[in-house]
Formats: structure tokens, C-alpha cells, sequence
């Protein structure tokens, strides 16, 4: 028996066999063609083009019905993958210079493509890897008219371990056979950790070794609360490991049996717990998880694959919706992100060296009113369908605040000369993830609602941590004490300002911070519908006394490691 430390990244704890996974290796012929042959060549990749479309959009819809739209969101870059046309363009060029069969000259520009990518320092087009070889390979197989043995094949409960597996070969996967899975590469914030947590399947990510140190068929326990992976392991501990699954199943059970009951503590403090959506049709999941409303609508997918832009009107007809289906709860939605990891080729954005860092959210939306504004008139309209609120992403002084709530003064104006009904006192808040707002917080207040703490990019540029980087991935500390005390300051000034103060980034939804957000002040939280039931018991289980003793203590330690294990041993006594 030895074990393997990984990286957390879907929670729970399975056993089974190992089930190994080997990179796809394809051996493209190199073949001579004719002239005539070429116009040939060129329809074979053009249907090759079109099936691979076919077969992303499907699996897209697929996930979205199983798992909701934000797995299936990522497919978007898959698909802008195939409408490259630089890449179309090389791959014709080269055809008719070359003189050689389709299939040999697109794996060739394949390999160029990812070599020039994976020499460029810039993490974030690094990542892009992964989605430029997914794509490559199925267009590969169509070409060469190929069929991989997919995961959804399998036929016996296993844990898989692979070297990395790509969004289509987790999307595959099958609850009912496989349980669990180990990556050598990867990190918390990883396509592959998104869609694990979508399936509910243990994960455990960043193992480095495991496919050199796993054989197929060993006995594994993989610990997805933890990162660790325990191989060939004895009776003692294959004991243990089995009540304590079994234990989380329980619990699980219970966090269930509670969902419908409200969101108080012990003492009787009332918390909003809301949930992020990215489309309308998630909106049933959230009544089934016990969701109460909505604490960030994020509306980017109105920009995704289409070639124009949307409408006053598409984006009227959305919110109205989901207002009406909401009310009487709340509903945030948050303005147009784009840029950064969401690039859009028909809103002519440029490629950035650093774009997490550059021209994107609020500072894209105040460059380009006439296309925010677009959006502030429609929310503006349904906002008397519902309680609609205001929210504005990475906005980095009050300067942004103030140029944002002009501009959608001029809506309103605009609106009141048309006639239009809207509500004059809708509420505007700021989204602080930027460490330059979270330290003015107090400032903020004064052109601002509410707040709304986005942990994912307040942490990773806080602790200068580029999250999508799996070399520096175990450094993204939620639990870091820097983290811990910006959000304190965050909660306290705008508390002191008498406005309230939501989280909807992935802490939120950690089970492990609950107590410590809680104890901290924080009015809401929001976060996936599937793991409302949860934060929800947790709430209801302790005072609001007990939560601030706690929070205080973990704010007293010097380390993220020692804030983890204090708040999982006080969560297991929480939970037992």
C-alpha cells in the first residue's frame, strides 16, 4: 500500500479499479495527389469540418440537459476552434501547395498550432492547448473515418487515471460506471474539475505520478475531499475508507431530507442562499436544490456562437423570464464579461498578452456603450417583470462605478421619454474582485447597493496566482489568511455603509468555508444549485455567535494549510 497526493477537485470518496486511459496517437499516411484531386481533398475536409461541428453541438446539448449550461459552456471554445479561419485557410493553402492528402496536411498544421502554443508564456493561450487538440482529433478521425473507444463505453464501475483527460472525454462519462478519476495534470479551476463537479463524480487532479505508479486493474481509493489516492490499499484501511463513503452518503441524505427548509441559523439569523446561472433553462434546478433566487446571472452565452450581436429585445425576453419565474426572489444579473477567457470574434477583440488582465468586463462595457447600453435598457424593461438587480464585473475604482451608473442614467432617461415602464429604484451593485476595489470597499459605497465578492479572480490576482497555470496551481489558497482578511474588510466596510454584502464565486459553494463566510457577516451566498442543499444544512446547524468565535479563530492563523484543517475538523463535527 502507498498513496499519491493530488490536488482536490471534485469532493467524495469511491473505490474501484483502475481503469487506464493512454494518449490517442494517430498515424496520418503521407500521400501524393493529383491536381484534379484537390477540389476532392477539399470537400472531404470541409465535411470533416461539418460532422466535427455536428458531433460538438450534440454533446453540448447533451451535457446541457444532464448537467446544466455551465458545463456544457465549455464546448463554446471548441466550436470557435472549428470557425478559425486563419487555421481553414493554412490547411487550403498548403492542400494546393503541397500536394499532399488532407488528412497528413491538417495534422501537420496540428502540431504547428500547438508547438507555437505551447512555447507562448501566456498561461491562458497555453490552455487553449487542450481545446485546439480536442477538436484537432476529431476532426483527424473524421478524416481518416476513425472511431476512438469513448469512456461511455465502459462497461464495469472503475476509476479512471489518465494523463489528462480532455472536456469531451469527461463529458462522456457514465455515473453508473465510472466512479471516480485521477489526472496527472490539472488543477482546481481546470475543465476537468469543472465538469467533474458537474457529474458528482470524486476527482482528484494535478497526481503528477499516478499514471506511472497505477496499473490498470489496481485496487484505488480516491479521496476527492483531500487530493490523495491510495493504491493497492489493506483491509484496515479499505475498512475505513468504506464507512466513511458511506458516512458522506448519509450526510448527503440528510443535506437532501432539509432542502426545502429555510436558510437560518440556530439563533435565527435569516441568510440568502442564491445560486449562479448561465442561461434560462437552468432556472428549474435552482427550486429543486432549494435555491431562493439568483446571485449572478451571467449573460455572455447572448454573445456566443452567432455572428451578430443580440438585440434589445433577445435580451428583454430572457430576463423577463426569468424575473417572472423568480419572483418574489431576487435576481442579479450581471453585465456582459467578455474578454479575458470569452474572446468574441465579432466584436473585433484583441488578442492580449495578458487578457485576464486587460480590455474586459466594465472596462469593455464603458469603451463600448452603445453595446451596454443594448443590455441596460433590457434589464432596465424586465426589471418590472420581477426584482431585477444591477451588477457590474471587475470594476477596479469608484471612477468605473460612476461612469456605469451615467450611463445607465441615460438609459433610464431614455426610457421615461418612450414611455417605457421600468424600476426607477433598481438596485446597482459592483462585483469586488480586483484587489484595487476590495482595499477602497469604503469608497465603493458610495455609488454602490450592494457588493458581490467574485473569489475565483479576487484570490488569483490577490496571491498573484494565474489559476488556469497547473505549475502554480496548488499557490490558488482560498484559505490563504490574506484572502480571509480582504474579505473581511470587504463585508465590514460595506456594512458600516448599511449595504449588504453577497459571495458568488467558488468559496461561496465550499462547504469548508461556510462557517468561517458566515461568522464573517456575509448576507448571501451564491453558488452551482447542486451544492445549495449543503451550505444550507450547514447554516442551519450553528448560531450566528458560534460562526463569529470560529471565524475569528481562523482569522488568528498564519497559514492557509492550518485555516483547511481547522475548518474540516470543526465541519466534521458540524456534519456528524
Amino acid at each position: 500500500m502507498f498513496s499519491i497526493k493530488g490536488i482536490p477537485a471534485a469532493p467524495g470518496i469511491v473505490i474501484g479499479k483502475a481503469y487506464k486511459i493512454g494518449r490517442e496517437e494517430f498515424t496520418v499516411p503521407r500521400l501524393e495527389i493529383k491536381q484534379e484531386e484537390i477540389p476532392l481533398q477539399i470537400q472531404l475536409f470541409e465535411e470533416a469540418l461539418i460532422q466535427t461541428r455536428k458531433e460538438i453541438i450534440d454533446l453540448q446539448k447533451r451535457i446541457a440537459a444532464d448537467m446544466g449550461q455551465e458545463p456544457a459552456q465549455i464546448f463554446d471554445a471548441h466550436l470557435l476552434v472549428l470557425e478559425d479561419r486563419m487555421l481553414i485557410e493554412e490547411v487550403i493553402s498548403r492542400l494546393k501547395k503541397d500536394r499532399l492528402n488532407v488528412a497528413y496536411i491538417f495534422s501537420e498544421v496540428l502540431k504547428h498550432y500547438i508547438e507555437v502554443f505551447s512555447k507562448i508564456e501566456d498561461e491562458y493561450l497555453k490552455e487553449r492547448i487542450v481545446d485546439i487538440n480536442d477538436v484537432g482529433k476529431r476532426i483527424l478521425r473524421n478524416l481518416l473515418g476513425k472511431k476512438r473507444i469513448g469512456l461511455e463505453e465502459i462497461s464495469e464501475r472503475v476509476v479512471v487515471v489518465a494523463h489528462d483527460l480532455s472536456p469531451s472525454d469527461t463529458a462522456a462519462m457514465h455515473k453508473k460506471n465510472v466512479c471516480g478519476f485521477v489526472t496527472d495534470i490539472g488543477g482546481k479551476t481546470s475543465h476537468t474539475a469543472i465538469m467533474a463537479k458537474s457529474l458528482e463524480i470524486p476527482a482528484v487532479v494535478g497526481a503528477e505520478s499516478a499514471t506511472q505508479k497505477i496499473k490498470a486493474g489496481d485496487m484505488v481509493i480516491v479521496d476527492g475531499n483531500t487530493g490523495l489516492i491510495i493504491l493497492e490499499p489493506d483491509e484496515e484501511t479499505l475498512k475505513l475508507y468504506q464507512s466513511e463513503s458511506e458516512k458522506l452518503r448519509g450526510i448527503t441524505r440528510k443535506f437532501l431530507e432539509q432542502k426545502d427548509l429555510p436558510a437560518v441559523t440556530k439563533d435565527g439569523k435569516a441568510i440568502e442562499i442564491s445560486a449562479n446561472i448561465e442561461l434560462p433553462e437552468d432556472v428549474p434546478a435552482i427550486s429543486v436544490h432549494g435555491g431562493q433566487g439568483i446571485g449572478l446571472y451571467r449573460t455572455e452565452f447572448f454573445y456566443m456562437n452567432r455572428k451578430g450581436l443580440p438585440t434589445e429585445e433577445e435580451h428583454y425576453q430572457a430576463y423577463k423570464y426569468v424575473a417572472e419565474e423568480m419572483n418574489p426572489h431576487s435576481v442579479i444579473v450581471r453585465t456582459i464579461d467578455l474578454g479575458g477567457d470569452k474572446f468574441l470574434s465579432q466584436l473585433e477583440m484583441p488578442q492580449e498578452m495578458s487578457p485576464f488582465l486587460g480590455w474586459r468586463a466594465i472596462r469593455f462595457c464603458l469603451a463600448r456603450p452603445e453595446i451596454f447600453k443594448t443590455q441596460l435598457r433590457a434589464i432596465l424593461r424586465a426589471s418590472v417583470h420581477g426584482k431585477l438587480k444591477i451588477m457590474y464585473p471587475m470594476v477596479s475604482g469608484i471612477e468605473e462605478l460612476q461612469q456605469a451608473n451615467a450611463i445607465l442614467k441615460d438609459c433610464k432617461e431614455e426610457l421615461k421619454r418612450e414611455g417605457k415602464p421600468f424600476d426607477d429604484k433598481i438596485e446597482v451593485g459592483a462585483m469586488i474582485e480586483v484587489p484595487s476595489a476590495a482595499i477602497t470597499a469604503d469608497l465603493l459605497t458610495a455609488e454602490a447597493d450592494f457588493f458581490s465578492i467574485g473569489t475565483n479572480d479576487l484570490i488569483q490576482y490577490s496571491l498573484a496566482v494565474d489559476r488556469t497555470n497547473e505549475k502554480v496551481a496548488y499557490l490558488y489558497d482560498p484559505a490563504h489568511p490574506a484572502v480571509l482578511r480582504m474579505i473581511k474588510s470587504i463585508i465590514d466596510a460595506a456594512h458600516n455603509a448599511g449595504i449588504w454584502v453577497g459571495m458568488c464565486g467558488e468559496m461561496a459553494g465550499d462547504p469548508a468555508f461556510a462557517m468561517i463566510l458566515l461568522g464573517l457577516g456575509l448576507d448571501e451566498f451564491s453558488m452551482p444549485p447542486q451544492v445549495i442543499p449543503q451550505i444550507k444544512y450547514i447554516i442551519r446547524s450553528v448560531t450566528i455567535k458560534e460562526a463569529k468565535v470560529f471565524a475569528q479563530q481562523a482569522l488568528k492563523l498564519s497559514t492557509g494549510k492550518q485555516v483547511e484543517e481547522f475548518s474540516q475538523a470543526k465541519l466534521k463535527q458540524v456534519l456528524a
